[in-house]
C-alpha cells in the first residue's frame, strides 16, 4: 500500500511562507499527477493545486499567484510552496498521487495522508 507523509506546515503570520513537501513510499514505478488539497474546519476539502506527468498545473482560483505547485518524480515527492499567506488559507493540507505500482499496469490515486496543519494568524 502506498503511504503519504505530508510535512512542513506550521504556524505563520499574515503575508509569510511556507513550503510543504508530500513523500510517497510503497514499490511506485510510475506517477500521472500530483495535487494538494485543503480542509478548513466545518468545510469541504478542496483542490487548491494540481500537476500532471508532463508539467501543466491547475490553481484555485482564491491561490492562483501565490502557491507554487512541483514535484519530483525521482523522489516521489510533491511540493506546495506557499506564499502570501492569508488566514483563509488556514487548513490541512493534504497530497494524493496518481501512481502505478510494481505489476500494475493502471494509475490509480492513493489514500489520503494525515495531512500538514497551515495555520495563519497574527
Amino acid at each position: 500500500q502506498v503511504q503519504l507523509v505530508e510535512s512542513g506546515g506550521g504556524l505563520v503570520q499574515p503575508g509569510g511562507s511556507l513550503r510543504l513537501s508530500c513523500a510517497a513510499s510503497g514499490s511506485i514505478v510510475g506517477i500521472s499527477a500530483m495535487a494538494w488539497y485543503r480542509q478548513a474546519a466545518g468545510k469541504e476539502r478542496d483542490l487548491v493545486a494540481r500537476i500532471s506527468g508532463g508539467g501543466s498545473t491547475n490553481y484555485a482560483d482564491s491561490v492562483k499567484g501565490r502557491f507554487t505547485i512541483s514535484g519530483n518524480n525521482a523522489k516521489n515527492t510533491v511540493y506546495l510552496q506557499m506564499n502570501g499567506l492569508k488566514p483563509e488559507d488556514t487548513a490541512v493540507y493534504y497530497c494524493k498521487l496518481d501512481v502505478r505500482r510494481t505489476g500494475s499496469s493502471n494509475y490509480v490515486p492513493t489514500s489520503w495522508g494525515q495531512g500538514t496543519q497551515v495555520t495563519v494568524s497574527s
